[in-house]
């Protein structure tokens, strides 16, 4: 269970394990669907090679857009499954085509929605290793500093290269519903 305070003497804020990963990383991908919508209008409606949108990079030595996706979706679902303890479904690395990324994200999406609350409540060890190191964490260590982390960068990657390429998405297409939005006092 996490248990942050943001401030000395500040209440705690309790939110399982389910609370502060499924739900975030669902809205999460919805998004990143709707960004990738975003990036097949925009190649349909420019006359582009969906190819060149889905292989675009922000930098050479950078992953294209289709692998982070790929990524962002290993990431949610990885998440769930070390968070868990249930599998997650493997996937293959090889679509080429907006439809077939949408599948991924709807895949990736159906695993999590399968995962019961009650999953998440047992403390685990996490061990990921990166090549010769390895990293060891407990639930709310490997949630907070690396899983979420992990997630949202190749999501805002994917982001960045869609702007980049000239898809015209704002902040609110990555946010996506914020909250109760109601008019403003006073208009």
């Amino acid at each position: 269970m996490l248990r942050p305070s943001f401030r000395p003497g500040a209440p705690a804020m309790s939110l399982s394990y389910y609370q502060a990963s499924v739900p975030v990383l669902a809205h999460g991908l919805r998004q990143l669907s709707h960004l990738l919508d975003k990036g097949k209008a925009y190649v349909a409606s420019h006359g582009r090679d969906p190819a060149t949108l889905i292989d675009a990079r922000l930098a050479e030595d950078m992953y294209p857009l289709s692998a982070q996706v790929q990524r962002a979706c290993d990431t949610a679902k990885l998440t769930v499954q070390r968070l868990s303890g249930v599998e997650a479904p493997r996937m293959e690395d090889n679509e080429r085509t907006f439809a077939e990324l949408h599948q991924r994200i709807d895949a990736t999406l159906a695993y999590l929605e399968s995962v019961p609350a009650e999953a998440f409540a047992t403390e685990r060890e996490i061990v990921l290793k990166f090549g010769p190191l390895q990293a060891r964490f407990d639930n709310g260590r490997y949630l907070a500093e690396f899983a979420l982390p992990n997630f949202f960068f190749h999501i805002t990657t994917a982001y960045g290269i869609l702007r980049h390429e000239g898809v015209s998405i704002g902040k609110l297409d990555y946010l996506g519903r914020i909250g109760e939005v109601t008019p403003a006092a006073g208009t």
